[in-house]
Order: structure tokens, then sequence, then C-alpha cells
């Protein structure tokens, strides 16, 4: 046969292709149930985002606590120590200050190298110590030469100093005067000042501070040195620190210009306490940073801001973990889901055939159980008048001849085919009332070769008119099977006179028997006729259907019945003008009675 031959299996009932379409409400209720896994998956990155970051946010706080607490406690020791010291020192720039009591001073005098190392290259003006009083936030920076004259201060003398202390026009005050005029106020708790000489003692600079240049170094001091205690670690990465004016007070690591940076709205609503705390992300080159902006406590008021950057590369590491394992979760869900759907799908289907199939044996059991009350009908109201009419012509021919010989003969041909048409239709009734009685088997041990050299000798002499040889092919030894052996000659008889009626012209017919495993027996019966369609094989075992002009049909059906009645199976191969191939397996064990019954 060829490999694209059709091929359908029986087992009892037919076979039929469906498609089942899956509810819309399965489909549905899987996409809400996907959705919903979804959300839930977005919800819990979310959530394990936000406590991650709530986590870089307490240690962020923790660190501003520090920072906090350090900075209180060196503010206090620098009130303490200029309490036990007096407010304006004179001090040589050769001397080196350091001392936790004097954090302020060293700064201050810090500054005045600094002018000095001006002074020495010969960059020192007017404007510079203008704008160098300015940049430090310095009440009055005052640089007087060897003869004790000022050269250059950063301010006229002040309102508050004595009259005779009024700036003169040449500027050739005294350093007398200056320090008298200076001592007043220092009295009087306005400012404190520091007069430093220069090593070569060709010059004196004096800084002085008032209250709100003294605070606001005593904050940047106190801050600086809080922060240089602090230093880096704990994944700080920098941290910056400016009074309400916006001075930078202290800053540790590199904070990158750019975008989204607090700005004045932001610093004024942290100052104001509208914005207790901002947090953002960020980067830093190739780093991932978490950006915090809060404000920054002197005792319980709020005296500047602070802005420090974690490093959040672990956060990032275990979040985009968290978020590849949930992505992983949703896909093995999906797919889960997706199966399942399938198998819903697959078994819908299955129970659906099954369902169309009980139907389809339900309506062939009704219209089998129609045809036997139709044969019980007919054999009722036919077969006995049939009997008279068989038993009148009898009488006829055996007591009523006529004399002349050739009367008699035509009379004879008369009564023989009264008697022929007679066991025509008693032949219709008994096809009629075999099919409906076809399952009731009595099962005898007998050989399949018998029941197919009866055939052989049945048919040859009508398939020899019709120029259709018929070949055989089985062992010698008996394959002995338990069988009906009337009921499965007729079936197999069904089967060869199908195969000699579909060869037009000569042809060619084997019967051939084969032992096969599990205990079968296979009989086939291979033709050279026209074939048959895929939709002739799936129905050419129904009782309603014949492709014959005369005949009732029932041939087929007849013989699926009896040999599903003996437990077999029938394989049909056929190819639409390359012949049918007809395999019927046969246990080779009895059936027990229940099943035969069946």
């Amino acid at each position: 046969m060829n490999p694209e031959e059709n091929i359908t299996r029986l087992r009892g009932a037919h076979r039929f292709k469906l498609k089942f379409i899956q509810p819309f409400a399965v489909v549905l209720v899987s996409a809400v149930f996907i959705v919903l896994i979804i959300t839930m998956g977005l919800i819990d990155m979310r959530r394990s985002e936000r406590m991650l970051v709530g986590f870089i946010e307490d240690q962020g706080r923790r660190v501003i606590g520090v920072v906090e607490k350090l900075t209180e406690e060196n503010l206090k020791n620098m009130i303490a120590a200029s309490q036990r010291t007096p407010g304006s020192v004179a001090f040589s720039l050769k001397e080196t200050i350091f001392s936790p009591d004097t954090l302020l001073t060293g700064k201050i005098i810090a500054m005045g190298r600094e002018i000095d190392n001006h002074w020495k290259k010969e960059h020192i003006s007017g404007s510079y110590i203008r704008q160098f009083a300015r940049d430090k936030n310095i009440w009055l920076v005052a640089v007087l030469n060897a003869s004790g004259n000022v050269i250059f201060q950063s301010r006229p003398a002040a309102e508050n100093l004595p009259a005779d202390f009024q700036e003169n026009k040449d500027m050739k005050q005294s350093a007398e005067e200056l320090i008298k005029g200076l001592n007043t106020l220092n009295r009087q708790k306005k400012i404190g000042f520091i007069a430093l000489s220069r090593k070569d003692e060709s010059g004196t600079i004096i800084l002085a501070l008032d209250r709100e240049s003294m605070r606001y170094w005593g904050m940047r001091v106190s801050v600086e040195r809080a922060i240089e205690k602090l230093g880096k670690g704990q994944g700080l990465l920098y941290l910056a620190i400016s009074d309400s004016e916006g001075h930078d007070l202290g800053s540790i690591g590199y904070r990158p210009p750019g975008e989204g940076r607090p700005d004045d709205l932001l610093r004024s609503g942290i100052l104001s306490g509208a914005r207790r705390f901002e947090s953002r992300k960020t980067s830093q080159g190739e780093n991932s940073v978490q950006e915090i902006a809060a404000p920054f406590y002197l005792g319980k008021e709020i005296s500047g801001v602070v802005i420090l950057g974690l490093d959040r590369g672990n956060t990032d590491k275990i979040l985009m973990e968290n978020r590849r394992n949930v992505y992983l979760f949703l896909v093995f869900v999906i797919a889960i889901t997706l199966l399942s759907l399938w198998l819903l799908y697959h078994n819908q289907n299955r129970h659906l055939a099954r369902v169309v199939e009980m139907t389809r044996q339900l309506e062939k059991a009704e219209r089998l159980s129609s045809l036997g009350m139709l044969a019980a009908g007919v054999a009722h109201e036919i077969r006995n008048p049939l009997n008279a009419i068989s038993m009148a012509s009898q009488r006829l021919k055996r007591e009523f001849p006529p004399p002349e010989l050739e009367k008699k003969e035509e009379f004879d041909a008369i009564t023989t085919v009264i008697r022929d048409e007679i066991r025509r239709l008693n032949g219709i009734i008994e096809e009629f009332l075999t099919f409906s009685k076809s399952r009731r088997l009595e099962l005898r041990e007998n050989a399949v070769q018998d029941v197919l050299r009866k055939i052989v000798n049945l048919i040859s002499p009508e398939a020899s008119e019709k120029g259709v040889s018929i070949r055989t092919d089985w062992p010698e030894e008996p394959v002995v099977i338990p069988m009906d052996m009337d009921k499965l000659q007729q079936a197999l008889l069904n089967f060869v006179k199908n195969a000699v009626e579909s060869i037009s012209g000569a042809g060619e017919i084997t019967l051939a028997i084969r032992k096969e495993e599990k205990g079968l027996v296979k009989i086939v019966i291979t033709d050279t006729g026209c074939g048959l369609t895929p939709e002739e094989v799936e129905r050419i075992f129904n009782p309603e259907y014949t492709t014959k002009e005369k005949g009732l049909g029932l041939g087929l059906s007849l013989a699926h019945e009896i040999i599903r009645g003996h437990g077999g199976e029938i394989l049909v191969k056929s190819r639409k003008g390359e012949g049918t191939v007809f395999e019927i397996f046969m246990p080779m064990e009895r059936l027990n009675d229940k099943a035969a019954a069946k």
C-alpha cells in the first residue's frame, strides 16, 4: 500500500475526528488568574524595593544622627574653651596651634597663613582682602605694615566702634588704635579677634569675627571635625552639610553635579520643616546611589541641610535577582496555565467524542432495533403467505402437469421461476433476521482454513465469470480459533463478495492467514478493485450506507457485527483506484460467556 493511504481502525464502533472549542469563560478565568499572578509579582517586587530602600534610608538617618551628635559635642567643647580663653589673642605665625580646645583658633590661624602666603607673593591688595573676607565669612580682615599702620582692611570701621576709631582717608590708622577699638567691642561681647604677626615681623594680620561669623565658623569647625572622625565606610560615598544661608559647613567624598539636585525651594522646604526627608535614586559614574536630603539639627533647631549619598549596589543586585526570580515564577505559572488549558481542551474533546460516539451508538442501536422489528413484521406478514404459495406451486408442478410435452416444459419453467422468486424473497427475510440476531454466537474450535476453503468454493464460479482470480496464502497446519463457523463464514463471504464486486474487468483477490503476537490471528482479504475514499472508509460499516444499485447494503454491516461478536477487530486500508485491504484480527482464545453474549 502507498504511504499516503487512508487507514481507519475500528473496534466495535467508528471513530470520529472532532474539534472542540474551549468555552470563553475558561479562557477568561485563566487570563484573570495570570493577570492576578503578574500583579502580585509586581507588587511583591515593589514591596521588596521599598523595604530595601527603607534599610538604606535608615542607615542614612543613623549617619546623620552620628554627625549631629559629634558636631554638637565639638561645638560644646569650643564654647567651653572660649569661655576659658580671652576673646582677643595675639599669636605668631611661626607657632603651631593644635588642641581640642583651640580648633576654631587653629582654623583662623590657618586662614591668616593663607593671607600671609599671598602677601609673600605680592598678590595682596584691598580687593583681595575684601573678597577673602566675603568668601570666608569673616567680619573684619586687616593687614598692618611693620610701622603699625593699616594698609588694607576688608571694611570701614564699624558704626559701633568708638568715635576716635573712625577710619581716616589716608588709611594711616595705627595698630594700637585698631586693637583698642576691637578690644572695646570684645568687652561688649560683640566680636572676637586674633592678631597674627608675620615671621619676619614685617607686619600684622588681624581677623575679627562677629557673632554671626563666630557661629558659622564654630559650626563649620565642629562639622568638619565630626566628618573627619566619621570618615568613609558603611557604603557612604559622599556627605555635604550647609548652613541656613547656603554656606558650606563641611563635606566628604565627591558629589557629582547633575539634574535634580536640591535647589533653593527644596532647601527652604527642609529648613522650614515642610520637608522632613527627601530620598531618590541617582548615579555616580557606574555606581548606583541613594541620595538623601534631610535637615541638620543642632539641639532642637534646624541649623542647615545635610545631603549624603549611599551606595546601593548590593541592594540593586538583590532587587535584580528577586525580579529575575519573580519573572521565572511568572513564566512557570503561565506555562502551567497554558498546559492546563491544553489538557482541559484535549480532555473536553475526548469526552465530547465519547458523547458523540455514544449518541451514534444509541442511534445505531435504535436503527437495529427498528430493523429487527421490521424483520419480525416482514417474517410474520410475508413468510407464511410465501410458504403457502411455495407449497401450491410444488403441488401444481407435481399434480397438475399438462399432458402435452411442449406445454409441460413451459409449465416446469414457470413453476421454477415462481419457486426461485419465492426463495429470493425468503433470502431477503433471512438477511433481516440474521442481521438482528448476528450477536448470538455458538463458539466452537474450528480451523480458519476450512472456512476460507468453503468461501473459495462458493465464490469461484462467480469470480471466474468476471475474470477475477482468487489466490490463497496460508500455512498448512490448521489455525484453530473459537468461532461460530456459519456466521464467520457469512461475514468473510460478505468481504469477499464486496471485493469481487469492486473489480471491474480482470483482477485478483488474495486470501491470507497470519499468526500475530498477543494471541491474535490475522485474516487478510486483498483486492485490486476501485478502492475507497476516506469518507467511504468511514461509512462502509453503517447499515444505511451502500454504493450498490440493488440490495439493502447490510452485508458489510452484518460482517462487522459478526466480527465484533467474536471479539475481533477490523483494519481497513484503501486508496481510491488502488484497491482495498481488509485485515481481520481474531482472538485465538475463547471468550467467556459474558463477553461472547456481548
